[in-house]
């Protein structure tokens, strides 16, 4: 009996002690859908692996509304300002450490603007793979390692993507995090690995950890998709307009099931004439000049028919519905307001303000990124302590109504909330662009 009552009371001791073990374990998993290093998350086949890559890169490339806020994304981040801020604006040392940092950043063989530019690929395909490339800073030199410093230290030489249709599979743990990716060189076949400790990886979304993220043109994709065969109809409609309806007589042997190889032959290169009639510099057409011996009618006959007007349904509102579709999908739905002719000079502000607070998510992902990643690893090669790791920040983009600016302005003025010479001329000189004053000399 004694022995049972110390046995019962070692289990109740030990069982706090593994109940904390158990809290260090990771038992469930994210519910990402991986098979052989393969991302199969998305519920629609087309837009999953190479062929939604390719699905997207067609959207960017050939359509004028996604290719156009594409565009002013890439242009407003490229105007962006960048700094590094220093762990402790009074420590000499943490200020000279982002110094080193701003310094390597614009130490690269391709320039920094540029650097983001690849960065912002993860908008239209979800994610963007860079592989890190070190070198030594000993000035110029010729093996691709040159540098404007020749302090010896680490820096960075290039941050090269790889591209996202070369990454042809991802490598996960036992516990679902990302060890790597393999990647397919196009050009010669070989394939490489590529640990993520040598690599920054950006995504639009780490949702359930996919390396993959989302692409911020997937809602778009539906009326796109849409847009793109009724937009093919259209255009074969109005040729078949001008063009007119071709339609062929000829003998009825030619179309029996007993017709010979060679009238067989004559029918389908008459169909082929048929479908390929087109209204171009190269028009004309030759035909069989025969009668039928009986009616003395034509054998061979070839006709346009006419349309019949107008038709039903107004392609260009269908049309422009659409596009209203894809631009609110990224909230760019602002650069159609022109075109449309419809909305106020205060709701295209609103519109606007949404769209820059979207970049702000994305520069704040990539700056994440450095200060998580990038930045770390580079200091610790180069020995530098972590609590004087700076960190990588920029000035978002900002659209000011000037107008309502001034108005509010003038308006705390003459309530006395605000005086003139509050130090706010140099502010609203910033926010409007113009020169501050230059100090007058004593």
């Amino acid at each position: 009996m004694v022995d049972q009552v110390g046995e019962a009371l070692a289990n109740q001791r030990s069982q706090p002690v593994q109940k904390q073990r158990a809290s260090f374990t990771e038992v469930g998993a994210t519910g990402l859908a991986v098979s052989g290093g393969q991302i199969h998350q998305d519920f629609l086949r087309q837009l999953q692996g190479l062929q939604g890559l390719a699905r997207y890169r067609e959207m960017v490339d050939n359509h004028p509304v996604i290719g156009g806020f594409i565009h002013a994304i890439e242009m407003l981040i490229r105007s962006v300002e960048w700094t590094v801020e220093p762990s402790d604006p009074n420590d000499e040392q943490a200020i000279g450490e982002a110094e080193f940092v701003m310094g390597a950043l614009n130490d690269m063989s391709h320039s920094w603007a540029d650097t983001v530019a690849s960065m912002l690929t993860m908008l239209p395909y979800g994610f963007s793979f860079h592989e890190i490339v070190y070198k030594r800073r000993q000035g110029p030199k010729k093996d691709g390692q040159s540098s404007g410093f020749v302090d010896g230290r680490i820096g960075w030489r290039k941050l090269p993507i790889r591209a996202q249709e070369t990454i042809t599979e991802w490598k996960f743990d036992d516990a679902g995090g990302l060890e790597g990716a393999w990647q397919t060189d196009p050009s010669s076949g070989r394939r490489v690995f590529i640990p993520i400790d040598k690599a920054l990886l950006f995504r639009t979304t780490t949702k359930m950890n996919n390396p993959q993220g989302r692409s911020i043109l997937r809602n778009a994709y539906v009326p796109w998709y849409y847009q793109r065969r009724i937009l093919e109809i259209e255009a074969i409609g109005i040729e078949r307009d001008l063009a007119g309806l071709p339609v062929a007589y000829v003998p009825p042997e030619l179309l029996s099931d007993n017709a010979t190889t060679q009238q067989q032959a004559a029918l389908n290169e008459i169909k082929n004439i048929v479908r390929n009639i087109r209204r171009d510099e190269q028009e004309g057409l030759v035909f069989p000049l025969a009668y039928d011996p009986d009616t003395k009618q034509p054998a061979y006959d070839l006709k346009l028919l006419s349309t019949g007007g107008r038709r039903q349904f107004d392609t260009n509102a269908i049309v422009a519905r659409y596009d209203a579709r894809i631009a609110m999908s990224v909230l760019a739905d602002f650069i159609l307001l022109g075109h449309e002719r419809v909305g106020t000079q205060a709701l295209s502000v609103s519109k606007i303000k949404l769209f820059n607070d979207s970049i702000d998510a994305w520069l704040g992902g990539i700056a994440d990124v450095f200060n998580t990643h990038a930045i770390p690893r580079l200091l610790r090669l180069n020995g530098v302590p972590k609590d004087r790791f700076p960190r990588l920040n920029y000035e978002p983009p900002r659209n000011v109504d000037l107008a309502e600016t001034a108005d509010y302005v003038s308006k705390l003025t003459a309530a006395g909330a605000i005086l003139p010479d509050d130090g706010m001329g140099d502010y609203l000189r910033g926010i409007a662009g113009i020169p501050a004053e230059e100090a007058e000399a004593v």
